[in-house]
């Protein structure tokens, strides 16, 4: 069938799967777009309020989902703002295809009007990015691009379209092997990109690791006195959250967790001991510290979760397991190795292993996580005071145990880790990696778009929610209920702290004592909003938000706190991490 190079890029999309995209319009494609409103019962478009948003969309929407989530912007500025979204994903291993317009083939290399080399600039942060030159290569492309955004460590990809490609006509023709939902996809036989695609996807299926390897991680395990497990996304990307649950069950180890791990073991299991590292609790830091075999389970010893390697797990054997090659040896040497898929390498694993006793290490672990803090009032503060555990406990009574949350970056995210609830994988999704401000709100209606049925709550910043509140035109235009808690201490808080403890509290441009009113800024998007300054009016906010989203309304709660409310433990930079600031 003869089609345009729009018509085919959008029928590829539909093949794959894909049943959201999120973007923003623009010159370089108007044949795209086009073809969108066409489709439009096949095929739904969100409108965010800026490119970089629609990033974060498609990133809430593949995190929450386990889907490749798909954006789409315009040539020049309009790509270049996808960068920070795409460098996001890139960080934290997100499945995400981006596609970008741009000025027509005679004209690329003339610094033509909006004009950019996109593929040039996001070469460091995708897993690979094609220009389409021929749109007889289109389909192929986008094929392909799927196939290397799913498979082994997944992450983005771009697709940069010259606008007279979207405009000619060529042959499509449906792949004859594409299921929606496979995790790839092949194209017509003989096609060029389409077989490289099929053996890109059969070598990702081919086991990395050997018998061998196997055998030496399971005679670690079953050697150590005092294991502790550090589970990080790749758990949660591959599924294997039951897998971890019983390795641990297996050997009594506790389970300490990255950011992105969060979410892989239930908060309130006996033997999970929650966030490692910068900001984590003194049970995993100091079970790490003390152990004799730290078991990295795709988690790749991020310097937020080591601080200082050379005095990191300083009497333990390390066994790490990770897809990625490129991560073993890469912050932290190991003394033995599996490279695979995770849940693979945990169900050959668990084969082989006895069940083992409790040892005097539980009883240890089990003292040291009495030092979590139990109270609302970690600082003196009064009773009337809104403390940030009380607004996130009383935000997870109210939305339940399916709930997503999503946080943005800073003092409120590190609160979140600590104190929400998080029982199941997906349900807490995070920038770690790039800590990008502006994050949240455009993920979690990405998450909200993918999920309508599960609730969702962003937890965010005053300082981010400045850079993100545009998009409370999009949840509220497409009847999307976010609720919207906004810890507001009238600074950049966690900036702020580094200033209190190791500037002389030279608080320099980190304080925000000026406009918006952000609960008049909703209301000029229709968005209902509160604000809470203490538990009793936080309390009352929050049932008229619940009541707000039931009617299928977003909400948003101004909650305001103490300014020099700190994020607590902390490890002071290039300390070992069981040296906390409590």
């Amino acid at each position: 069938m003869q089609c345009s190079g729009a018509r085919i890029l959008i029928e590829a999309l539909i093949e794959q799967g894909v049943d959201t995209v999120f973007g923003y319009p623009g010159g370089a494609v108007l044949y795209i777009y086009d073809e969108l409103f066409k489709c439009r019962d096949r095929i739904r478009h969100i409108l965010t309020s800026h490119e970089q948003h629609a990033a974060h969309a498609a990133d809430g929407y593949a995190r929450s989902t386990g889907k490749t989530g798909v954006c789409i912007a315009t040539s020049g500025p309009g790509a270049t703002n996808l960068v920070t979204g795409i460098a996001t994903a890139y960080m934290d291993s997100v499945p995400l295809v981006a596609i970008t317009g741009n000025v027509a083939t005679a004209l690329l290399g003339k610094d033509s009007f909006q004009e950019v080399d996109i593929a040039g600039i996001t070469m460091p942060v995708v897993k690979h990015n094609w220009i389409v030159k021929d749109v007889g290569q289109l389909a192929e492309v986008v094929r392909e691009a799927f196939v290397v955004a799913r498979s082994g460590r997944p992450g983005p990809v771009l697709i940069d379209i010259p606008k007279d490609i979207t405009a000619l006509t060529g042959e499509w023709t449906p792949s004859k092997t594409v299921k929606a939902g496979d995790s790839f996809s092949s194209g017509p036989e003989g096609g060029v990109l389409a077989a490289r695609a099929r053996r890109l996807a059969e070598r990702n299926e081919r086991p990395t690791y050997t018998g061998e390897d196997i055998e030496r991680a399971t005679a670690m395990l079953r050697e150590a006195k005092r294991p502790v497990l550090y589970a990080g996304g790749g758990v949660i990307i591959s599924g294997a959250s039951e897998h971890l649950i019983a390795l641990a069950e297996c050997l009594n180890a506790p389970v300490a967790l990255s950011l992105m791990g969060i979410g892989a073991i239930p908060h309130d299991h006996r033997l999970c001991t929650g966030l490692i590292g910068m900001h984590g609790t003194v049970a995993s830091n100091k079970a790490v510290q003390k152990a004799d075999l730290v078991v990295a389970i795709g988690a790749r010893f991020s310097d937020r979760v080591t601080s200082r390697t050379d005095k990191f797990a300083r009497t333990a054997r390390i066994l790490h397991l990770d897809i990625d090659p490129a991560e073993i040896n890469k912050n932290v040497r190991s003394h033995a190795w599996v490279v695979g898929d995770i849940k693979d390498i945990l169900s050959r694993i668990l084969e082989k292993l006895p069940v083992r006793a409790e040892t005097d290490w539980n009883g240890e672990i089990e003292q040291w996580k009495k030092k979590i803090p139990v109270t609302h009032d970690r600082g003196g503060s009064s009773a009337k005071h809104l403390h940030p555990r009380f607004i996130i406990e009383e935000c997870a009574a109210k939305l339940g145990p399916d709930a997503i949350i999503v946080t943005d970056v800073g003092q409120h995210q590190i609160w979140a880790a600590q104190f929400y609830p998080a029982s199941k994988p997906r349900s807490f999704l995070s920038s770690g990696g790039l800590g990008t401000m502006g994050y949240g709100l455009g993920a979690a209606l990405g998450a909200k778009a993918a999920g309508p049925q599960r609730p969702v709550a962003l937890f965010t910043g005053d300082g981010c929610f400045r850079m993100n509140s545009g998009e409370l035109a999009t949840v509220m235009n497409y009847g999307l209920p976010v609720l919207v808690v906004v810890f507001n201490n009238h600074a950049l808080g966690m900036v702020r702290q580094w200033q209190n403890f190791f500037y002389e509290s030279r608080y320099a441009e980190t304080n925000l004592d000026r406009p918006p009113d952000f609960v008049a800024l909703a209301g000029a998007y229709g968005v209902p909003a509160w604000s809470a300054a203490s538990p009793a009016s936080f309390s009352a906010a929050l049932e008229k938000a619940m009541a707000a989203l039931s009617e299928g309304k977003p909400a948003l709660i101004d909650a305001l706190i103490d300014r020099d409310e700190k994020a607590l433990p902390m490890v002071p930079g290039g300390q070992p991490i069981d040296e906390q600031i409590l």
